[in-house]
């Protein structure tokens, strides 16, 4: 019978195992009575099967919760397999080694490990410099496609190794900035290129010097980039911040960074040095902006020069060392078409949110954390007609509308005597001196929640922000409970009423295991019924499962209620298609 032989690869521990198999079918899974058993958290009971078709094999995910991976990519149909292929199972890289010819015979199998390791090193005899071994261990992330040559570099190490080269990297570093006196250098005034090509021409002369104590697993080019970027630039982050596909990143601790791609959360090969170099980069963050961190005030929000957002924190809040998140900014804001595109609405959808602002109803966009309000918020605002004065408030700036006559404000921490702060709430009031027609907070959390209700029912129709909640009648009992932390001595039924007035929709936003997003409900306030707001849905999206590659499955339906405002619009005589409405 045909056979098919792996070499399993566990990137948590290093371990490496090789098995072979003769038989039809090879269940994979965390269970003990699967025929490969994969041991960790992110693998499914039964994550995947392996099928035999007369002499070929055939790679099939079993609907796993985390997904299978396929030479880098998603596998979303059977795969056949063939010597050489790489599967990726959370923790696990699983290399084909041998599978039977269809004649029959035995395709040769590649170099185990060991010859692997002793091919690369006689190959790096003759290079200019030595590189880490290839093969089996230089084992891609999940999903990621090929390593670059830092992150191969960083995976093959072991916890010693690792250890030793970070050690090397922080004699190196100190070395460079006793010669280069960095910390007296004005950055600012030399042009960044200008400053690299000098601390690299340093940073040669030191590690020629000590080239002689280099370990032999050393890769010189992977170790002068990572000094230089951590020196100059945000150490580990500046691959990822370029990475387009990366969409945000996650660093827990100096030796542990998770980003999310494609929606989904992988842990990346890179680390950071030490926690001196995690706390160097947020300083390197926060100070251009007049935002500082230190023991008295250990969390900031802050952006990036790009527009990125991010928050850090510190010990003694961080309990296992200095954390830095980012939310990348997009450098080419989505539009409508984009998220139709990605199925986080229909067209349908799209066209009722545009009528909306333009007949100046106020909306409020709801969702958890990561659930993409924001960037709903920026696509929202971007239908406010040209020639109106909108005034943006936010606590870090990322609104991009594309309007030209926009005012930004951004609210301040207070500084280091803990005074001079400037609130969302304050600037809320401030803007309504600044004669806007429409106000776009970014995000309401407490009071300013209030004010943003006033602003609404005094003449500033068609305005917009955001809140977390996790379903519309949430977003109703948040909007309650945030007016009351304003301070006002108010009934809870005056701000049911203020609520009731002021907004007229409520956008639902969910961001599913799966790592997609998409609007569930499109919401309007209706009134008051017995002391209760009362909401009646316009569309939602109704689930019906997951497909084969674990992503959400479902369809979008109209309950064929009509807004109130499209109503008064069709008695006003403008010419509107109510097909839109039609239920499902």
């Amino acid at each position: 019978m045909p056979g098919i032989e792996f070499q399993v690869l566990n990137k948590a521990t290093q371990a490496i195992e090789d098995v072979d198999f003769s038989k039809d079918e090879i269940r994979l899974g965390s269970h003990s009575g699967n025929d490969l058993v994969l041991n960790g958290g992110k693998v499914s009971r039964l994550h995947a099967v392996i099928r035999r078709d007369g002499s070929r094999f055939f790679l099939v995910d079993m609907k796993s919760t985390n997904g299978t991976w396929f030479n880098g990519k998603t596998l979303d149909e059977p795969a056949q397999l063939k010597q050489g292929d790489k599967i990726g199972i959370a923790d696990f890289l699983i290399l084909v080694k041998r599978v039977d010819a269809p004649d029959g015979g035995r395709a040769p199998s590649p170099p185990t490990t060991e010859r692997a390791e002793k091919a690369a090193e006689k190959a790096a005899e003759k290079a200019p410099a030595p590189k880490p071994a290839q093969a089996e261990r230089a084992a891609p992330l999940a999903g990621e496609g090929d390593l670059t040559r830092d992150e191969i570099f960083n995976r093959n190490l072991t916890a010693q190794q690792r250890q030793e080269y970070a050690d090397i990297k922080n004699t190196i570093h100190r070395e460079l900035v006793e010669v280069m006196d960095l910390r007296r250098i004005d950055v600012s005034k030399i042009p960044e290129e200008e400053l690299r090509a000098k601390t690299r021409d340093h940073l040669k002369e030191i590690v020629n010097h000590m080239r002689d104590g280099f370990p032999a697993y050393m890769d010189e080019t992977v170790l002068m980039k990572e000094i230089v970027d951590e020196a100059l630039g945000l150490g580990p982050l500046e691959d990822l911040l370029k990475d387009p596909t990366v969409s945000e990143i996650m660093v827990n601790r100096k030796d542990q960074i998770y980003i999310e791609r494609g929606g989904r959360l992988r842990m990346s090969p890179k680390t950071f040095s030490s926690e001196v170099a995690v706390r160097n980069v947020i300083e390197r963050i926060v100070a251009p902006i007049g935002r500082r961190i230190d023991e008295s005030s250990p969390l900031v929000d802050a952006r990036l020069k790009d527009g990125s957002r991010v928050n850090a924190i510190i010990p003694p809040l961080a309990l296992r060392g200095s954390s830095i998140t980012i939310r990348k900014f997009s450098k080419k804001p989505l539009k409508v078409e984009n998220l139709v595109n990605y199925g986080s609405l229909t067209a349908q959808m799209g066209s009722f949110l545009k009528l909306a602002v333009e007949a100046r109803q106020n909306l409020v966009v709801s969702g958890g954390t990561g659930s993409g309000k924001t960037t709903l918020l920026n696509v929202i605002s971007s239908f406010i007609p040209e020639g109106e004065r909108v005034v943006t408030i936010e606590d870090s700036a990322e609104l991009q509308l594309p309007q030209e006559h926009v005012v930004s404000l951004e609210s301040r921490p207070p500084n280091i005597e803990g005074k001079g702060a400037i609130t969302i709430r304050d600037l809320v009031k401030n803007a309504l001196r600044m004669r806007p027609d429409r106000i776009v907070v970014g995000e309401c959390r407490g009071g300013e929640a209030l004010d943003m209700l006033q602003a609404m029912n005094t003449g500033h129709d068609g305005s917009m922000t955001t809140g977390h909640a996790n379903t519309p009648q949430d977003m109703i009992a948040r909007l309650e409970t945030m007016a009351l932390m304003s301070g006002m001595d108010l009934p809870v039924r005056a701000i049911k009423e203020q609520i009731a007035g002021a907004v007229h929709l409520i956008v639902q936003l969910t961001r599913f295991g799966c790592g997609s997003r998409k609007i569930t409900y499109i919401s309007e306030v209706v009134g008051i019924e017995e002391g209760d707001i009362v909401l009646q849905e316009i569309f939602y999206f109704r689930q019906t499962g997951f497909d084969e590659s674990n992503k959400v499955k479902g369809y979008y339906v109209a309950t064929g209620h009509i807004p109130r405002f499209m109503e008064e619009m069709a008695e006003r005589g403008i010419p509107l298609s109510l097909d839109m409405f039609k239920g499902n």
